[in-house]
């Protein structure tokens, strides 16, 4: 839309420039990024189908500028309110805006009505697993928290693990209760080789898939119910928030655990087909989680957080 385009153009550069406008400049933008992402989605498939041509392309190529320009004008993913304050400093200073929140993440209410109305149903997952995180937290601002105790642990990190469970559909105590076994409740998380914290609350190793970075240290893995120990790689993160984001994309991503997904309304059975998958080789790995989930410790913080 070049008028409309236009019309935006002689907005920002009036003697002023009202929410109004940078609303629209901050859409625009989101929408470009919405756009590139399903475009790569599109070149990420495996071959051409049998009615596929160059018409075809065309068509779908529109109907996904199509589509992000919608989801924009319905209020967007929340790429729009981060924009909005890189655009504008004075935004800092108003009410309510005096400080970045602790984490961003995409409201699924909004994309999703958008994505189904254009029968794109199979985008919807990958968007909301695609788009990142955001978090001002950086890794040294993040270092400084520290766990002295098992309830600590878990009213630090519960906001955290309540967003990664509303992504896949599991309760907070399931993803606490493994970061608790994994890291012996935040006092074992694993250090890098300059001595800081890799934030990898859930011991993923930094395979060929892994392009962030990694450290190495001793593990215990158990081969015919035997414990060897042995050397692995772990991915690294900047802070706890990533390591959230990278289990949820991690289970998401990897076929092996597509089964364990299905289950996500039974934390058991959730619990019981993440470990039948291959999540850890410690035979006794979801009965450990299962007495964590279901003890003391995470009981009277379900009494107390808010599931809505």
């Amino acid at each position: 839309d070049f008028k409309g385009l236009a019309e935006l153009r002689r907005s920002a550069t009036a003697d002023k420039t009202d929410q109004e406008t940078l609303r629209q400049v901050a859409g625009q933008f989101e929408a470009l990024f919405v756009n590139m992402m399903l475009k790569s989605m599109r070149q990420a498939k495996l071959a051409d189908g049998i009615l596929d041509s160059s018409q075809s392309d065309t068509y779908r190529e529109m109907a996904d500028q199509q589509l992000a320009m919608d989801l924009s004008s319905r209020g967007g993913i929340g790429l729009q309110d981060v924009i909005m304050r890189q655009l504008d400093s004075k935004l800092a200073v108003q009410p309510g805006l005096d400080r970045a929140p602790q984490s961003y993440s995409i409201d699924t209410a909004k994309v999703r009505p958008a994505l189904e109305a254009k029968d794109n149903k199979a985008l919807v997952e990958q968007i909301i697993t695609k788009v990142p995180t955001v978090t001002p937290q950086d890794s040294e601002q993040q270092s400084e928290i520290s766990f002295d105790s098992p309830e600590q642990f878990v009213e630090k990190l519960w906001p955290m693990a309540k967003r990664a469970a509303d992504r896949i559909g599991v309760t907070p105590e399931v993803i606490l209760s493994q970061a608790a076994l994994e890291t012996g409740w935040g006092k074992h998380v694993i250090n890098k080789a300059d001595g800081e914290p890799s934030f990898n609350l859930f011991n993923i190793k930094a395979d060929s898939r892994w392009a962030g970075d990694k450290t190495s240290v001793g593990t215990v893995e158990y081969h015919n119910g035997v414990a060897i120990r042995e050397q692995a790689q772990f991915r690294s993160y900047d802070s706890y928030q990533q390591s959230f984001d990278d289990y949820v994309n991690f289970l998401q991503t990897q076929p092996r655990y597509q089964n364990a997904l299905k289950h996500t309304d039974n934390p058991e059975t959730f619990v019981e087909e993440l470990h039948r998958s291959g999540y850890a080789t410690d035979p006794d790995y979801a009965d450990k989680i299962k007495r964590i989930m279901n003890g003391a410790t995470l009981a009277q913080f379900s009494q107390q957080f808010d599931y809505s």
